[in-house]
């Protein structure tokens, strides 16, 4: 069953650190089974405070997403995005 992982960016802190996090996140991608749906793309806000961005992308299950979420590499890139911005994110799957 796919599961769509969305980070949502709700205030940056060092766009120092973002960009850190941008350089190495990519090689975290290669040979894993990710289609990324939108990426920072234009948004309405319907509810709630505004927010910076969106990221939505689809894993072909919950497991795979956790895998490279939880992944090392992942893990060590996403220290410059928790340093970089405020963040949610989380995995839904699909229904």
């Amino acid at each position: 069953m796919p599961a769509y992982m969305i980070f949502i960016r709700e205030q940056t802190l060092d766009r120092v650190e973002l960009e850190a996090y941008w350089a190495k996140v990519v090689s975290t991608l290669e040979g894993v089974p990710i289609k990324v749906l939108s990426a920072y793309g234009p948004h309405v806000t319907l509810e709630g405070a505004d927010v910076e961005g969106v990221v939505i992308a689809e894993f072909p299950s919950m497991e795979a997403a956790r895998q490279w979420y939880d992944s090392p590499e992942y893990q060590s890139a996403a220290n410059h995005r928790h340093r970089g911005a405020i963040y949610r994110g989380l995995i839904v799957e699909a229904t």
